[in-house]
C-alpha cells in the first residue's frame, strides 16, 4: 500500500507499527517527486487532500496522514500548522522554541497530539483519528523521536516522547492509535 509521505521518520514509525502485516511504499518508491499541496485548514482536510492527489494521479489505493499538536493555553495552536509553526522551513528546533516562548508564564500546559489518517480504498474514502493527551514540558529532553517529541510528555508517563524512546512511543502515540484503527479496518 502507498503511504503518501516522504518523511522517513513517519514511514519507519508506521512500518514498525504494522509489524510486517502490510508492505508500505512511499512517494519515492512510486516515482512521485511532486510537492503535494497541504493547504486545508484542518488535519482531516490535509490528509484527504494528499490521499486524493495520489489516488487521482496514480489510480492506486493509498493513505495519508496529517498530525497536529494542539495546546490548550494557545487556543489549539499550532494545530494544522505544527510542522511550519515557526515558518515554512519545517524546522523542528525553531517550532519547539516558538512554542516554548509562547507558553512562557502560562501554567496550563495541557496539550494533545492528534493524527488523522485518510484512506482511499477501492474508490471510497475513510478517516481514522488517534489522540494522545499530555503536557508541554518547560525544557526539552534528549532522546529519540522527531518534531515536538522532546517537549511533549504523554499523560501517565514521567518522560517526554523523546526520552521514552521509539518502542514506547510507537505503542501509545496518536499515530499508533490512528494506525491501529486503520489496520483493524483493513483486516475486515
Amino acid at each position: 500500500m502507498i503511504f503518501v509521505t516522504n518523511n522517513a521518520h513517519k514511514l519507519q514509525e508506521v512500518s514498525a507499527m504494522l509489524g510486517g502485516k502490510i508492505a508500505l511504499q512511499n512517494l519515492r518508491d512510486i516515482g512521485c517527486t511532486d510537492e503535494i499541496p497541504e493547504t486545508a485548514d484542518t488535519l482531516e482536510g490535509n490528509a484527504l487532500m494528499k490521499a486524493r492527489y495520489i489516488h487521482e494521479r496514480y489510480g492506486t489505493d493509498c493513505f495519508a496522514d496529517d498530525t497536529g499538536l494542539e495546546v490548550a493555553a494557545l487556543g489549539g495552536e499550532p494545530g494544522v500548522y505544527s510542522a511550519r509553526y515557526a515558518g515554512p522551513g519545517h524546522d523542528s528546533e525553531a517550532n519547539m522554541q516558538k512554542l516554548l516562548t509562547n507558553l512562557e508564564g502560562k501554567s496550563d500546559r495541557r496539550a494533545q497530539f492528534r493524527t488523522v489518517i485518510a484512506l482511499i480504498k477501492e474508490g471510497k474514502e475513510y478517516l481514522f483519528e488517534g489522540i494522545v493527551t499530555g503536557s508541554i514540558l518547560e525544557e526539552r529532553e534528549e532522546g529519540e523521536g522527531f518534531g515536538y517529541d522532546p517537549i511533549f510528555r504523554p499523560d501517565g508517563y514521567e518522560y517526554s516522547f523523546a526520552r521514552l524512546g521509539d518502542e514506547v512511543k510507537n505503542r501509545i502515540s496518536h499515530r499508533a492509535r490512528a494506525v491501529e484503527k486503520l489496520v483493524e479496518f483493513l483486516k475486515q
